[in-house]
C-alpha cells in the first residue's frame, strides 16, 4: 500500500439536478384515481381524502396524494360542537396550511399577481404524498386536467413564463395557470381568470398545490360546498370527481445531487512497486524476483482515502485492475455523491 497527499486542485464540487417519475406506477401521468372507503369513513376522512393509484386489493395500493378543502370561516364541514360556530375540520386545515405556507396567523391567501389578485377565504389543497417525491416537485412537469359541468381545463405552473423566482414566506411559489408543461396557454390573461386571479399556487419544495375554488367554478363549473355546518368531506369529493373526469395528472419530482470529484493521480515514477510481502525475502529483505527491480509492474485495484489521522474515510473500487509501471501514468476520477 502506498500513500500520497491530495492537493487542493485535486478536488472539485459539482451539483446536478436529477428528475424522476413521481407516481408509483412508474409513469409521469396518473390516469386512474381511487379512494378508500375505510379512510373516507374514518376520523381522517373528516379532514382529507386520500387518492390511490389503483382500487384493486391484489396490487400494491399506495397513497399518491391527498385532497383537502380548507375554509377560514369553517364552512364546508360539520362543527366540532354545534354551540361553537365555525370551529370545524375545514378551519383546522386552513390554519395548518396558513402556518406552513404563510408563516403568519394573520395573513390571508391570495391568488394571482399584479392587478389581477384574488384574496381567498377557501381553497383546495393537493398534498403530494411525501414518499412519492425526493427533494421537490419538478417545475414545468405539472399538467392537471379538471372537468366540470361547464367544460374541461388543463392547469400547470407558470415556471417557464417567469424569470424571477417568487416566494411566500420561505417557500418558492409559482402561479397555477391554464396551460401545460409550465407554460400558460392563454396569452391575453396569462392563464388567469378575470377578477379571480390565478387558478392556484404551486409550492414545489413543499409538495403542495393550492387550487382556487372561485376561479375553477367560474371557468368550468366546479364549486366547493361553502354551506356552514355541512357534512364533512363533500368538497373533497367534489374536486376528486373533477379529477377523475379529467383523468390526467402529470407530475415529476427532482433532486439535487451534490458530487465531490476527487482526482487521484499516479505519475510515472509513483506506485510502481508492490508492498506485498511475498515479493520480499523474509531473511534478507531483498526483492525475490530480479525483474521487479528494474522493470516493476503493479496493478491498481482500489483507492482508499484517509484523513490526517490515518482513518480510512472512503474506498473506491476500479471496475478492472489498472496496470502501472514507469512508462505509464494514471488519472482516476473518484465521484462521491451526497
Amino acid at each position: 500500500m502506498s500513500f500520497k497527499r491530495y492537493d487542493t486542485d485535486d478536488f472539485l464540487v459539482s451539483s446536478d439536478s436529477i428528475t424522476a417519475t413521481l407516481w408509483s406506477i412508474g409513469n409521469p401521468t396518473l390516469t386512474e384515481f381511487h379512494t378508500s372507503s375505510v379512510q373516507e369513513a374514518g376520523s381522517s376522512g373528516n379532514f382529507y381524502l386520500s387518492i390511490y393509484q389503483t382500487g384493486s386489493a391484489l396490487t400494491n395500493t399506495e397513497v399518491q396524494f391527498d385532497i383537502v378543502y380548507s375554509n377560514v370561516h369553517g364552512s364546508g364541514s360539520t362543527y366540532y360542537n354545534p354551540a361553537v360556530v365555525g370551529k370545524s375540520p375545514t378551519l383546522s386545515t386552513y390554519g395548518q396550511y396558513r402556518s406552513l405556507i404563510l408563516e403568519d396567523e394573520t395573513k390571508s391567501f391570495t391568488f394571482g399577481e399584479g392587478t389581477n389578485v384574488h384574496t381567498a377565504t377557501d381553497f383546495w389543497a393537493l398534498s403530494i404524498e411525501r414518499a412519492r417525491y425526493k427533494e421537490s416537485l419538478f417545475p414545468g412537469s405539472l399538467t392537471l386536467t379538471l372537468s366540470g359541468s361547464d367544460g374541461v381545463i388543463t392547469l400547470t405552473d407558470n415556471s417557464k413564463d417567469v424569470t424571477v423566482n417568487s416566494f411566500i414566506g420561505s417557500s418558492k411559489v409559482y402561479q397555477l395557470v391554464s396551460g401545460s408543461n409550465g407554460t400558460s396557454g392563454t396569452v391575453a390573461n396569462s392563464g388567469y381568470v378575470p377578477g379571480s386571479g390565478s387558478y392556484g399556487l404551486v409550492f414545489p419544495e413543499l409538495g403542495t398545490i393550492l387550487i382556487n375554488p372561485q376561479a375553477i367554478s367560474q371557468s368550468i363549473g366546479v364549486d366547493a360546498t361553502r354551506t356552514a355546518n355541512s357534512a364533512n368531506g363533500l368538497s373533497n369529493t367534489t374536486l376528486f370527481d373533477s379529477i377523475v373526469l379529467g383523468s390526467s395528472f402529470q407530475l415529476n419530482s427532482q433532486e439535487t445531487i451534490t458530487s465531490d470529484y476527487v482526482f487521484t493521480r499516479a505519475r510515472n515514477s509513483e506506485f510502481n512497486y508492490t508492498q506485498n510481502p511475498t515479493f520480499i525475502s523474509g531473511s534478507t529483505g531483498e526483492v525475490i524476483y530480479s525483474n521487479f527491480i528494474n522493470n516493476p509492474q503493479t496493478y491498481i485495484t482500489t483507492i482508499g482515502m484517509y484523513n490526517d489521522s490515518n482513518d480510512l474515510l472512503a474506498v473506491a473500487k476500479l471496475s478492472r485492475p489498472l496496470i502501472k509501471d514507469f512508462t505509464k501514468e494514471a488519472l482516476v476520477r473518484v465521484k462521491l455523491d451526497f
